[in-house]
């Protein structure tokens, strides 16, 4: 019981300091902590794979499918911004 209210309280604090901590960075900046953001959710997806193909039952497969899911969605949400970021910074000037 006091183990999960440990764990929300963690996530509270960690959800708290993440929005605070990315609130304050400029514009300038994003574009390479994304970057940096990316390869670590890269690093979690392959984490989320290993403990789904070492799950022993139905509850671990299924814990460890989400995390596979939500650590890919997180890299190519990643990209996506990203690629926004870098459109932001090229000229709006086209050549013929």
């Amino acid at each position: 019981m006091i183990v999960g209210f440990v764990a929300i309280y963690i996530f509270m604090l960690a959800a708290f300091t993440g929005y605070e901590v990315i609130s304050r960075v400029p514009a300038i900046l994003h574009t390479p902590l994304m970057s940096g953001s990316n390869f670590v959710h890269g690093i979690v997806v392959v984490g989320a794979l290993y403990a789904l193909l070492n799950a022993t039952n139905v509850t671990e497969q299924v814990i460890g499918f989400i995390g596979v899911l939500l650590g890919a969605g997180n890299v190519a949400g990643g990209y996506v911004v990203t690629e926004r970021m870098l459109e932001m910074f090229k000229s709006s000037k086209k050549k013929a």
